[in-house]
């Protein structure tokens, strides 16, 4: 009885059981953002996380995923991987916005629509709020498996550059000291780079609250620590919501 009130206090009132259904109604909308090249081997390759929402042709993930597979190498072809059974496939996408400030893009898909998941409103979201996220940890290492995280939201936290000393002002740092300051959630849960672009979702009802960040955020909020630390990041999905 002690542990199964535990786990409803854990995840705000929702179920164990809950979460296993969550779970399977989340995953067939979380897809692998990656690239095709007939020249490279293996062809196929990816290196972040994206889920679908909207019409089922609209995809979000970090920018910054976008940018190292627009950046990698020519004559590669930007794309998802979407999980079928036990095999996987390619489906071609093409870049509809991109939101540097916040780090967010959307990418189009033809075809098909995909499972769609639902956008909540992350302003509702409170200091200890109980979530979860799914994506492909380490990307192509671990494969496209879907891997699901619990966790707190440990702190609402302003995205800013830490206090620095003269000395170790760059331009790249100058630059971000000048753009407007916006918080982000500091999660508990232990993600990696292949994560960027995962889902942040309430375990009750599956509602996407945020976008796991893992490079952009991280890069800023722990630039002054020499060796990072295991805090995960995501972007509220209202940023999301009031981009073009």
């Amino acid at each position: 009885m002690k542990i199964l009130f535990s786990l409803l206090i854990l995840f705000g009132g929702a179920r164990a059981e809950d979460l296993v259904q969550v779970i399977d109604d989340i995953k067939p909308s979380v897809v692998g953002i990656g690239s095709l090249q007939q020249a490279r081997g293996p062809a196929v390759s990816f290196i972040g996380t994206g889920f679908i929402i909207g019409d089922g042709l609209t995809v979000i993930t970090a920018a910054h995923v976008v940018n190292d597979l627009v950046n990698s190498g020519q004559g590669a072809t930007l794309g998802i991987l979407v999980r079928a059974g036990d095999t996987a496939q390619f489906r071609a996408a093409t870049l509809s916005a991109l939101d540097k400030e916040h780090d967010l893009a959307r990418l189009r898909i033809k075809g098909a629509a995909l499972p769609a998941l639902k956008l909540g409103d992350s302003s509702k979201v409170r200091e200890g709020k109980a979530l979860a996220f799914t994506g492909f940890p380490l990307g192509m290492v671990l494969g496209l498996h879907h891997v699901t995280h619990r966790c707190i939201v440990s702190a609402i936290t302003p995205l800013a550059t830490p206090a620095i000393t003269a000395r170790q002002l760059d331009a790249k740092t100058a630059r971000q000291l000048q753009k407007p300051v916006y918080a982000v959630f500091q999660l508990d849960g232990t993600a990696y780079p292949g994560s960027s672009g995962s889902p942040l979702f309430d375990p009750a009802t599956g509602e996407v609250v945020g976008v796991v960040n893992m490079v952009f955020v991280k890069g800023v909020k722990e630039s002054a620590i020499s060796a990072p630390s295991g805090i995960t990041y995501a972007v509220p999905v209202n940023y999301l919501k009031s981009a073009p």
